[in-house]
């Protein structure tokens, strides 16, 4: 407060609004846990914010991509589960953010096939749930909401490539999920005025990938064929195209989104496409393997042509039910209004270093821990899905 002193020995407290201007904003991040969650943490810690994230009760840890923030002042954690609209209120209410950026999901599009309605509980209503939460909390003047929308809204692509104005025509129960989580926050900033946008993410990667999608799955596997811990690889569809960017650039552009005069949906992407054998054939270079492919379709093979082995292999269980092919995005909108540079992170440094990173981890792993090739038990870990 600034004391201000008036004729006749009468005092008035006037607020001091060059502090309110400089206070640190307050940012709650949904699905902190995960790949995009973590990098947006430590991108908001450098900016000077203090960060919250919601994770939920587990007897396992699952916060191995965070270990390193926790024990920092600017990092809070709080129970909260995108299917519990009550916790959902409670942590908006207690945090009362200026910005949330909604990461939370079930993100595995195959997975989306075998849990549908586990996937639209989640990736559908809870955006509708954080929303209301921030709504019925008196908070729709002032924070600022952020949803990870997804290009799989395109699916079964009508033009090439993508942009905001292309039509979408979802492909599986995830992405139908999330054109649910796309439209409702349109009709939030519409109906109530609130600051609510979409960025329609392409596929972003990095060494914090789980395990289970593909492009970690192939670098993990190069890693353990390179180390003598694993014979061979199962694959999908090696002619699907793909726009591959860096998670670790991407998570500035779901900021820049937020720190526009007016809120509005953009597609990140880097305008850029490669196919899933492209992608193996970088991977298994890096460490040494250089792959000759052979055959098509169900009978396409990957050989090391140093020594005539097949690491590579198609299996049926890989192909989805209906199955996306062909994602590429536009990302001149991005580029001209948030002024980001989609290709900071080239295709080929994406691979090294997601690549670099499985070789060192592998190095480490038990000298005789070994993943076996048979198909039914890579099924039963759930290691290649």
């Amino acid at each position: 407060m600034t004391i201000v002193k008036q004729p006749f020995t009468a005092i008035l407290l006037v607020p001091d609004t060059r502090m309110n201007n400089n206070m640190k904003k307050t940012a709650l991040i949904t699905g902190v846990t995960g790949q995009d969650g973590s990098f947006l943490a430590e991108f908001l810690i450098e900016k000077g914010y203090d960060v919250h994230g919601t994770i939920r009760r587990s007897s396992v840890d699952y916060r191995e991509r965070i270990a390193h923030l926790e024990g920092n002042e600017n990092f809070h954690l709080h129970y909260a589960d995108l299917g519990d609209s009550m916790s959902i209120l409670q942590v908006v209410q207690k945090v009362r953010p200026d910005e949330i950026y909604n990461l939370a999901a079930q993100s595995h599009v195959q997975v989306s096939f075998d849990s549908p309605e586990f996937t639209a509980d989640v990736d559908a209503t809870g955006v509708l749930r954080v929303l209301e939460a921030v709504r019925l909390s008196g908070l729709a003047g002032t924070c600022r909401i952020y949803q990870a929308s997804t290009s799989e809204l395109y699916g079964k692509v009508e033009e090439v490539p993508q942009n905001e104005n292309t039509p979408f025509h979802p492909y599986s129960p995830y992405a139908v999920a999330k054109l649910y989580g796309f439209w409702i926050v349109k009709e939030y900033r519409e109906a109530y005025n609130m600051f609510c946008c979409s960025g329609i993410l392409f596929n972003h990667e990095s060494e914090r990938r789980g395990e289970t999608f593909v492009t970690r799955k192939i670098t993990l596997a190069a890693a353990r064929i390179a180390h003598g811990k694993q014979d061979k690889l199962y694959l999908g569809n090696l002619s699907s195209l793909r726009d591959w960017g860096y998670a670790k650039d991407y998570v500035e552009c779901m900021w820049l989104i937020l720190q526009q005069d007016a809120p509005q949906d953009f597609v990140i992407a880097t305008g850029e496409q490669h196919s899933v054998r492209e992608f193996a054939t970088l991977a298994f270079r890096n460490v040494g393997i250089n792959l000759r492919w052979e055959g098509e379709g169900l009978d396409e093979k990957g050989i090391d042509e140093a020594t005539g082995r097949v690491l590579v292999e198609v299996s049926p269980d890989f192909y989805r039910p209906t199955d996306v092919v062909n994602l590429w995005g536009d990302p001149t909108k991005a580029k001209a209004i948030l002024g980001w540079n989609p290709t900071s992170t080239t295709f080929e440094q994406l691979v090294k270093i997601m690549t670099d990173a499985d070789m060192e981890k592998v190095a480490v792993e038990r000298a005789g821990e070994q993943v076996r090739t048979n198909l039914a038990e890579y099924l039963e870990k759930g290691i290649v899905k």
